[in-house]
Protein backbone atom coordinates (compact mmCIF):
# COMPACT_ATOMS: atom_id res chain seq x y z
CA UNK A 1 0.00 0.00 0.00
CA UNK A 2 1.40 3.40 -0.96
CA UNK A 3 2.08 5.85 1.85
CA UNK A 4 -0.31 8.40 0.42
CA UNK A 5 -3.26 6.03 0.31
CA UNK A 6 -3.94 5.67 4.05
CA UNK A 7 -4.42 7.76 7.16
CA UNK A 8 -2.32 6.72 10.16
CA UNK A 9 -4.42 5.62 13.13
CA UNK A 10 -4.24 7.89 16.19
CA UNK A 11 -7.06 6.30 18.18
CA UNK A 12 -8.90 3.00 18.39
CA UNK A 13 -12.56 2.07 18.88
CA UNK A 14 -13.40 -0.82 21.20
CA UNK A 15 -16.53 -2.78 20.29
CA UNK A 16 -16.96 -3.96 23.90
CA UNK A 17 -18.39 -7.19 25.30
CA UNK A 18 -21.61 -6.77 23.32
CA UNK A 19 -22.68 -4.32 20.64
CA UNK A 20 -26.39 -4.61 21.48
CA UNK A 21 -27.63 -1.25 22.86
CA UNK A 22 -30.25 -2.87 25.10
CA UNK A 23 -27.57 -4.83 26.98
CA UNK A 24 -25.24 -1.94 27.82
CA UNK A 25 -26.89 -0.83 31.09
CA UNK A 26 -27.53 -4.38 32.43
CA UNK A 27 -23.94 -5.35 31.59
CA UNK A 28 -22.67 -2.18 33.28
CA UNK A 29 -24.29 -3.20 36.58
CA UNK A 30 -23.13 -6.81 36.25
CA UNK A 31 -19.49 -5.82 35.76
CA UNK A 32 -19.74 -3.05 38.35
CA UNK A 33 -20.71 -5.70 40.91
CA UNK A 34 -17.89 -7.99 39.72
CA UNK A 35 -15.33 -5.18 39.98
CA UNK A 36 -16.69 -4.11 43.38
CA UNK A 37 -16.35 -7.67 44.72
CA UNK A 38 -12.85 -7.90 43.21
CA UNK A 39 -11.78 -4.69 44.95
CA UNK A 40 -13.31 -5.73 48.28
CA UNK A 41 -11.98 -9.29 48.25
CA UNK A 42 -8.43 -8.54 47.15
CA UNK A 43 -8.04 -5.49 49.40
CA UNK A 44 -9.24 -7.66 52.29
CA UNK A 45 -6.60 -10.31 51.51
CA UNK A 46 -3.88 -7.64 51.20
CA UNK A 47 -4.92 -6.02 54.49
CA UNK A 48 -5.25 -9.25 56.48
CA UNK A 49 -1.94 -10.71 55.30
CA UNK A 50 -0.23 -7.38 56.09
CA UNK A 51 -1.58 -6.67 59.61
CA UNK A 52 -2.29 -10.10 61.13
CA UNK A 53 0.77 -11.51 62.90
CA UNK A 54 -0.38 -15.11 62.34
CA UNK A 55 -0.36 -14.67 58.57
CA UNK A 56 3.28 -13.60 58.31
CA UNK A 57 4.42 -16.78 56.56
CA UNK A 58 5.77 -17.32 53.02
CA UNK A 59 2.45 -18.81 51.85
CA UNK A 60 0.50 -15.70 52.83
CA UNK A 61 3.26 -13.41 51.55
CA UNK A 62 2.78 -14.93 48.09
CA UNK A 63 -1.01 -14.84 48.52
CA UNK A 64 -0.78 -11.10 49.22
CA UNK A 65 1.08 -10.53 45.96
CA UNK A 66 -1.38 -12.70 44.06
CA UNK A 67 -4.11 -10.39 45.41
CA UNK A 68 -2.06 -7.35 44.32
CA UNK A 69 -1.69 -8.56 40.72
CA UNK A 70 -5.35 -9.65 40.60
CA UNK A 71 -6.47 -6.23 41.79
CA UNK A 72 -4.13 -4.35 39.44
CA UNK A 73 -4.99 -6.51 36.43
CA UNK A 74 -8.71 -6.01 36.98
CA UNK A 75 -8.21 -2.26 37.48
CA UNK A 76 -6.34 -1.98 34.18
CA UNK A 77 -9.40 -3.38 32.36
CA UNK A 78 -12.59 -2.68 34.34
CA UNK A 79 -12.82 1.16 34.74
CA UNK A 80 -12.45 1.86 31.02
CA UNK A 81 -14.81 -1.00 30.23
CA UNK A 82 -17.46 0.37 32.63
CA UNK A 83 -17.21 3.86 31.13
CA UNK A 84 -17.68 2.45 27.64
CA UNK A 85 -21.00 0.87 28.69
CA UNK A 86 -22.32 4.38 29.39
CA UNK A 87 -20.98 6.34 26.41
CA UNK A 88 -21.78 6.03 22.72
CA UNK A 89 -18.26 6.38 21.33
CA UNK A 90 -15.88 3.76 22.74
CA UNK A 91 -12.63 5.43 21.75
CA UNK A 92 -9.19 5.05 23.26
CA UNK A 93 -6.11 6.95 22.16
CA UNK A 94 -3.12 5.21 20.55
CA UNK A 95 -0.90 5.75 23.62
CA UNK A 96 -3.67 4.89 26.08
CA UNK A 97 -4.18 1.61 24.23
CA UNK A 98 -0.44 0.86 24.30
CA UNK A 99 -0.31 1.63 28.03
CA UNK A 100 -3.30 -0.60 28.78
CA UNK A 101 -1.79 -3.50 26.83
CA UNK A 102 1.59 -3.10 28.54
CA UNK A 103 0.13 -2.96 32.05
CA UNK A 104 -2.19 -5.89 31.36
CA UNK A 105 0.78 -8.00 30.21
CA UNK A 106 2.84 -7.06 33.28
CA UNK A 107 0.17 -8.29 35.68
CA UNK A 108 -1.03 -11.35 33.75
CA UNK A 109 2.57 -12.60 33.37
CA UNK A 110 3.22 -11.85 37.05
CA UNK A 111 0.10 -13.86 37.98
CA UNK A 112 1.26 -16.84 35.91
CA UNK A 113 4.60 -16.98 37.73
CA UNK A 114 3.29 -16.14 41.21
CA UNK A 115 0.98 -19.16 40.91
CA UNK A 116 4.03 -21.24 39.94
CA UNK A 117 6.00 -19.86 42.90
CA UNK A 118 3.08 -20.66 45.22
CA UNK A 119 3.08 -24.25 43.94
CA UNK A 120 6.81 -24.50 44.68
CA UNK A 121 6.18 -23.06 48.16
CA UNK A 122 3.58 -25.78 48.88
CA UNK A 123 5.98 -28.43 47.53
CA UNK A 124 8.72 -27.37 49.95
CA UNK A 125 6.26 -27.07 52.87
CA UNK A 126 4.89 -30.60 52.41
CA UNK A 127 7.86 -32.50 50.97
CA UNK A 128 10.68 -30.83 52.96
CA UNK A 129 9.02 -29.35 56.06
CA UNK A 130 12.22 -29.34 58.16
CA UNK A 131 14.01 -27.17 55.61
CA UNK A 132 10.99 -24.97 54.81
CA UNK A 133 12.07 -21.77 56.59
CA UNK A 134 15.59 -22.12 55.13
CA UNK A 135 14.61 -22.85 51.52
CA UNK A 136 11.74 -20.33 51.50
CA UNK A 137 13.29 -17.68 53.73
CA UNK A 138 12.10 -14.07 53.83
CA UNK A 139 14.96 -13.05 51.58
CA UNK A 140 14.14 -15.78 49.03
CA UNK A 141 10.45 -14.72 49.09
CA UNK A 142 11.35 -11.12 48.25
CA UNK A 143 13.76 -12.28 45.56
CA UNK A 144 11.20 -14.57 43.88
CA UNK A 145 8.47 -11.92 43.87
CA UNK A 146 10.88 -9.21 42.67
CA UNK A 147 12.08 -11.41 39.80
CA UNK A 148 8.46 -12.17 38.91
CA UNK A 149 7.58 -8.47 38.62
CA UNK A 150 10.84 -7.64 36.83
CA UNK A 151 10.35 -10.43 34.30
CA UNK A 152 6.70 -9.45 33.79
CA UNK A 153 7.69 -5.83 33.17
CA UNK A 154 10.55 -6.61 30.76
CA UNK A 155 8.46 -9.13 28.79
CA UNK A 156 5.53 -6.69 28.60
CA UNK A 157 7.81 -3.94 27.27
CA UNK A 158 9.20 -6.20 24.53
CA UNK A 159 5.78 -7.59 23.53
CA UNK A 160 4.05 -4.18 23.58
CA UNK A 161 6.84 -2.56 21.59
CA UNK A 162 6.71 -5.30 18.95
CA UNK A 163 2.92 -4.94 18.62
CA UNK A 164 2.92 -1.15 18.43
CA UNK A 165 5.93 -1.01 16.12
CA UNK A 166 3.55 -2.19 13.40
CA UNK A 167 1.70 0.28 11.18
CA UNK A 168 -2.02 0.76 11.80
CA UNK A 169 -3.99 2.37 9.01
CA UNK A 170 -7.58 2.80 7.82
CA UNK A 171 -9.44 0.41 10.14
CA UNK A 172 -9.17 1.23 13.85
CA UNK A 173 -12.00 -0.91 15.28
CA UNK A 174 -10.75 -3.41 17.89
CA UNK A 175 -13.23 -6.27 18.21
CA UNK A 176 -12.70 -6.58 21.96
CA UNK A 177 -13.43 -4.81 25.26
CA UNK A 178 -9.78 -3.89 25.90
CA UNK A 179 -6.57 -3.52 23.91
CA UNK A 180 -5.36 -7.09 23.46
CA UNK A 181 -2.59 -8.48 21.27
CA UNK A 182 -4.55 -10.69 18.86
CA UNK A 183 -7.14 -8.08 17.70
CA UNK A 184 -4.41 -5.44 17.44
CA UNK A 185 -2.27 -7.64 15.20
CA UNK A 186 -5.35 -8.33 13.06
CA UNK A 187 -5.72 -4.58 12.42
CA UNK A 188 -2.18 -4.01 11.21
CA UNK A 189 -1.53 -3.22 7.56
CA UNK A 190 2.19 -4.05 7.84
CA UNK A 191 4.11 -7.31 8.12
CA UNK A 192 3.04 -9.13 11.31
CA UNK A 193 5.61 -11.95 11.30
CA UNK A 194 7.95 -10.41 13.89
CA UNK A 195 5.33 -9.43 16.51
CA UNK A 196 3.48 -12.72 16.06
CA UNK A 197 6.74 -14.62 16.59
CA UNK A 198 7.65 -12.58 19.68
CA UNK A 199 4.19 -13.05 21.19
CA UNK A 200 4.05 -16.79 20.39
CA UNK A 201 7.53 -17.52 21.79
CA UNK A 202 6.89 -15.43 24.90
CA UNK A 203 3.41 -16.84 25.61
CA UNK A 204 4.37 -20.47 24.98
CA UNK A 205 7.58 -20.19 27.05
CA UNK A 206 5.77 -18.56 29.98
CA UNK A 207 2.90 -21.05 30.00
CA UNK A 208 5.04 -24.14 29.49
CA UNK A 209 7.58 -23.19 32.17
CA UNK A 210 4.94 -22.25 34.75
CA UNK A 211 2.74 -25.29 34.04
CA UNK A 212 5.76 -27.63 34.29
CA UNK A 213 6.63 -26.04 37.66
CA UNK A 214 3.07 -26.43 38.93
CA UNK A 215 2.63 -30.01 37.65
CA UNK A 216 6.03 -31.16 38.97
CA UNK A 217 5.36 -29.56 42.36
CA UNK A 218 1.94 -31.14 42.74
CA UNK A 219 3.13 -34.51 41.43
CA UNK A 220 5.66 -34.63 44.27
CA UNK A 221 3.11 -33.27 46.73
CA UNK A 222 0.65 -36.06 45.88
CA UNK A 223 3.38 -38.70 46.24
CA UNK A 224 4.33 -37.28 49.65
CA UNK A 225 0.71 -37.17 50.80
CA UNK A 226 0.15 -40.79 49.73
CA UNK A 227 3.13 -41.85 51.85
CA UNK A 228 1.52 -40.40 54.98
CA UNK A 229 0.05 -43.32 56.92
CA UNK A 230 -2.71 -41.60 58.92
CA UNK A 231 -5.83 -40.38 57.12
CA UNK A 232 -5.88 -37.32 59.39
CA UNK A 233 -2.33 -36.46 58.35
CA UNK A 234 -3.18 -36.85 54.66
CA UNK A 235 -6.25 -34.66 55.08
CA UNK A 236 -4.27 -31.95 56.88
CA UNK A 237 -1.50 -31.99 54.26
CA UNK A 238 -3.98 -31.83 51.40
CA UNK A 239 -5.91 -28.94 53.01
CA UNK A 240 -2.79 -26.75 52.98
CA UNK A 241 -2.72 -26.72 49.17
CA UNK A 242 -6.40 -27.29 48.25
CA UNK A 243 -7.13 -23.57 47.75
CA UNK A 244 -4.11 -23.07 45.53
CA UNK A 245 -4.93 -26.16 43.48
CA UNK A 246 -8.44 -24.79 42.89
CA UNK A 247 -7.13 -21.34 41.85
CA UNK A 248 -4.51 -22.89 39.54
CA UNK A 249 -7.04 -25.21 37.91
CA UNK A 250 -9.46 -22.38 37.16
CA UNK A 251 -6.78 -20.00 35.86
CA UNK A 252 -4.79 -22.41 33.68
CA UNK A 253 -7.95 -24.16 32.52
CA UNK A 254 -9.25 -20.88 31.10
CA UNK A 255 -5.93 -20.02 29.41
CA UNK A 256 -5.56 -23.49 27.90
CA UNK A 257 -9.16 -23.41 26.64
CA UNK A 258 -8.51 -20.09 24.93
CA UNK A 259 -5.08 -20.71 23.41
CA UNK A 260 -4.91 -24.46 22.71
CA UNK A 261 -8.19 -25.03 20.89
CA UNK A 262 -7.86 -25.44 17.08
CA UNK A 263 -8.02 -22.20 15.12
CA UNK A 264 -11.08 -23.45 13.21
CA UNK A 265 -13.04 -23.62 16.48
CA UNK A 266 -12.13 -20.09 17.55
CA UNK A 267 -14.91 -17.53 17.71
CA UNK A 268 -14.79 -13.88 18.73
CA UNK A 269 -17.62 -14.41 21.22
CA UNK A 270 -15.91 -17.37 22.91
CA UNK A 271 -12.60 -15.51 23.09
CA UNK A 272 -14.29 -12.50 24.67
CA UNK A 273 -15.99 -14.66 27.29
CA UNK A 274 -12.70 -16.40 28.08
CA UNK A 275 -11.03 -12.98 28.38
CA UNK A 276 -13.79 -11.78 30.70
CA UNK A 277 -13.20 -14.83 32.84
CA UNK A 278 -9.44 -14.52 33.35
CA UNK A 279 -9.29 -10.70 33.49
CA UNK A 280 -12.35 -9.99 35.66
CA UNK A 281 -14.03 -13.12 37.05
CA UNK A 282 -10.94 -15.00 38.30
CA UNK A 283 -9.60 -11.93 40.22
CA UNK A 284 -13.02 -11.84 41.93
CA UNK A 285 -13.05 -15.60 42.64
CA UNK A 286 -9.51 -15.96 44.05
CA UNK A 287 -10.18 -14.12 47.35
CA UNK A 288 -13.31 -16.25 47.82
CA UNK A 289 -11.38 -19.46 47.11
CA UNK A 290 -8.64 -18.57 49.59
CA UNK A 291 -10.98 -17.25 52.30
CA UNK A 292 -13.84 -19.77 52.16
CA UNK A 293 -11.45 -22.76 52.06
CA UNK A 294 -8.89 -21.40 54.53
CA UNK A 295 -9.43 -21.48 58.30
CA UNK A 296 -6.48 -19.14 58.98
CA UNK A 297 -7.84 -16.42 56.70
CA UNK A 298 -11.36 -16.75 58.14
CA UNK A 299 -9.97 -16.54 61.68
CA UNK A 300 -7.84 -13.50 60.74
CA UNK A 301 -10.88 -11.79 59.24
CA UNK A 302 -12.88 -12.46 62.42
CA UNK A 303 -10.08 -11.02 64.58
CA UNK A 304 -9.76 -7.99 62.32
CA UNK A 305 -13.49 -7.26 62.41
CA UNK A 306 -13.62 -7.76 66.19
CA UNK A 307 -10.68 -5.40 66.76
CA UNK A 308 -12.16 -2.85 64.35
CA UNK A 309 -15.51 -2.93 66.18
CA UNK A 310 -13.79 -2.54 69.56
CA UNK A 311 -11.75 0.40 68.28
CA UNK A 312 -14.87 2.02 66.86
CA UNK A 313 -16.73 1.67 70.18
CA UNK A 314 -13.85 3.28 72.07
CA UNK A 315 -13.92 6.36 69.86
Amino acid sequence: MANGNFTRVTEFILTGVSERPDLQIPLFFVFLVIYGLTMTGNLSIITLTSVDSRLQTPMYFFLRHLAVVNLDNSTVIAPKMLVNFLVKKHTTSYYECATQLGMFLVFIIAEIFILAVMAYDRYVAICNPLLYMVVVSRRICFLLVSLTYLYGFSTAVVASFSVFSMTYCSSNIINHFYCDIVPLIALSCSDTFFPETVVFVSASTNLVFSIITVVASYFNIVLSILRIRSSEGRKRAFSTCASHMTAVSVFYGTLLFMYLQPQTYHSIGADKMASVFYTLVIPMLNPMIYSLRNKDVKAALKRFLTNSCCSFKLM
